[in-house]
């Protein structure tokens, strides 16, 4: 049972990873999800209060991450709320209307375009704004992507 345990818990993490590159799909959740199920199929033993509490806080700081990144990275740039939420959009809707490239065009058109619609900025800022955006996408994908690598390792160095 524990190969089982093992082999759904890696998916699960997998999954989470995918996550990274696709936002629609809740990295965090995948994540706990792998933590829960290994605990079901093979057990609990190790993963004690301290466990928990470690992760619940690296869960909060992966939503915070998120978050804190796009905002930082569009404020920075001068960009506004209406940026913001654009960037947020077009991150939600750019991998699946763009393939491939969605993930990064879609929060930068996405900022581009509120800034010029919504905000009534000049291009010029717009487009800074549209940088900034894709600037906070990519620190925020790499500040999760590191945060979730060390919540597997915790896990790892608590079941073992």
């Amino acid at each position: 049972m524990e190969i089982i345990g093992w082999v759904i818990a890696i998916l699960f993490f997998v999954v989470a990873f995918l996550g990274l590159v696709y936002p629609i799909i809740p990295s965090a959740l995948f994540i706990l999800g792998g933590f829960l199920l290994y605990g079901l199929i093979v057990s609990f033993d190790g993963m004690n209060w301290l466990f928990w509490v470690i992760q619940i806080l690296f869960i909060i700081l992966l939503f915070g991450a998120d978050t804190l990144s796009n905002l930082v990275g569009v404020k920075k740039f001068g960009g506004s709320k209406a940026g913001m939420w654009g960037s947020t959009i077009g991150l939600l809707i750019g991998p699946f209307v763009i393939p491939v490239f969605g993930i990064l065009l879609g929060p930068f058109l996405g900022a581009i375009i509120s800034e010029l619609v919504v905000s009534k900025s000049g291009f010029k800022q717009a487009l800074k704004t549209g940088f900034g955006s894709l600037i906070g996408f990519l620190t925020s994908v790499i500040t999760k992507g590191f945060l979730m690598f060390v919540m597997i390792v915790i896990f790892i160095f608590f079941v073992k």
